[in-house]
């Protein structure tokens, strides 16, 4: 079963708080966020997890983000590139483990969960609308 990503991760760290301009032929931020999409929807496979519909919050969230610019959109992309950084050895691995004929179900949920809480986090970038406004939070 050869499952690949659409695009490469870029490969900066955590670590990295400042903002770097977007090298040349750096994939865009639409572009890696699709990637991450399909990993999770194969990690989410080998986990034996229903496919997951694809909201528009999600689909959308370069997009939006962009829109919002200033320090969230900074946020994003290296939050992105963390959870590339985080899916790309993990997704290797639950490949290695099948192609040795070993059920990788277990590791493959954990690392599901991960990105879902990863992933979870980084779409509350983007403040709620509803009847009243913006989500606003105390802190």
């Amino acid at each position: 079963m050869g499952l690949r990503m659409n695009a490469p991760f870029s490969a900066t760290g955590p670590a990295e708080h400042a903002p770097t301009p977007r090298r040349a032929g750096a994939p865009s931020m639409s572009v890696e966020w699709a990637a991450l999409q399909d990993a999770a929807a194969a990690v989410a496979a080998m986990a034996n997890l229903a496919a997951e519909r694809v909201s528009p919050e999600i689909r959308n969230f370069p997009a939006v983000i962009r829109d919002i610019g200033g320090e969230r959109l900074e946020l994003a992309e290296r939050s992105i590139a963390d959870i590339g950084a985080m899916m790309r050895p993990g997704l290797t691995a639950l490949l290695a483990v099948r192609a040795r004929g070993q059920d990788a179900t277990a590791p493959a949920l954990t690392l599901w969960q991960e990105y879902h809480h990863a992933r979870t986090a980084l779409l509350a970038l983007v403040p709620q609308q509803s009847d009243h406004g913006p989500r606003r939070s105390a802190g």
